[in-house]
């Protein structure tokens, strides 16, 4: 299917379409982060960088000109100009090799992998696919294969499809509490102004969700520290996750995760025990 929206040219040519950015593991947003989580970590010089809090560096230093209605920064530079309004984070795989630690100095390597456009049940959805490699001098620490996805605006009394169940209780699950004070510390840490995830009258009358979106990212950062908390000095060297359905900040949720071996299956659950996001931890 042609990868073309109303009115723009072909995005194809976008595959391969790269970027560079630089960042150093500065211990101030760690420190931050822990206090947001409740989440104690060590920010000593040299310290390990915790699995995915790597999202909290890299920010995209778009002018405020140049932000959209949505508050996401306009497209058509690194990201295609996909003509669909919303976007969301849809999953990603990651490998890690080594740590990223407090003081080093990243590069990290953005591509456009692919993007394809599809049809499901809520319209016409558009994917794009960016590998992220991150290096230290030269050496290799992490890759992450990032899926976005792009929508349409909702159609007025449309029914909205019920999540699948989620599975059944795992070896540990935590209850979260989705306040909007946690989602707007988690969007001032990531310097992420989408307005799903702070503008109420926004999420409710533009994007029709019930109630401010929880970060999809976020979710997996709890999921995965679910597998540290649990079993503590375990290396994760793979981890693979996928949205399912959004969660809000209305009512309480479910983190939770069962071991197998060498495997850590996960996912997180709404009041209502409908599946929102699952993952999976590999262990070495």
């Amino acid at each position: 299917m042609s990868a073309r929206g109303p009115g723009e040219n072909a995005i194809a040519d976008w595959i391969g379409r790269q970027e560079v950015a630089f960042d150093v593991i500065d211990p101030r947003p760690m420190r931050l982060m822990q206090a947001t989580l409740d989440h104690p970590v060590s920010v000593k010089p040299g310290a390990a960088l915790p699995p995915l809090w790597h999202w909290l560096y890299f920010s995209c230093p778009a002018p405020q000109k140049t932000i959209g209605a949505d508050g996401h920064p306009q497209r058509g530079d690194f990201l295609p100009p996909v003509a669909l309004p919303r976007r969301m984070w849809a999953g990603g795989r990651l490998t890690f090799e080594r740590a990223l630690r407090i003081a080093e100095s990243v590069q990290k390597t953005s591509t456009i992998k692919d993007i394809k456009t599809k049809h499901g049940r809520s319209g016409e959805l558009c994917f794009v696919t960016v590998n992220n490699a991150f290096h230290v001098n030269g050496e290799f620490r992490l890759a992450e294969e990032h899926d976005i996805v792009y929508r349409g605006n909702p159609v007025p009394g449309a029914q909205t499809p019920e999540p699948q169940p989620a599975p059944d209780a795992g070896d540990w699950q935590r209850l979260i509490e989705p306040d909007p004070v946690l989602l707007f510390r988690y969007s001032a840490l990531t310097f992420n102004a989408h307005r799903i995830h702070y503008d109420r009258p926004y999420c409710l009358d533009v994007e029709g969700y019930p109630g401010l979106v929880f970060h999809g990212p976020l979710t997996a950062t709890l999921l995965i520290g679910l597998v540290r908390e649990n079993i503590p000095g375990a290396w994760i060297s793979e981890f693979r996750y996928r949205a399912v359905s959004p969660l809000f900040d209305t009512a309480p949720f479910t983190i939770a995760g069962r071991r197998d071996g060498d495997s850590v299956e996960l996912w997180a659950c709404n009041h209502e025990g409908g599946l929102a996001m699952k993952a999976m931890a590999v262990l070495s």
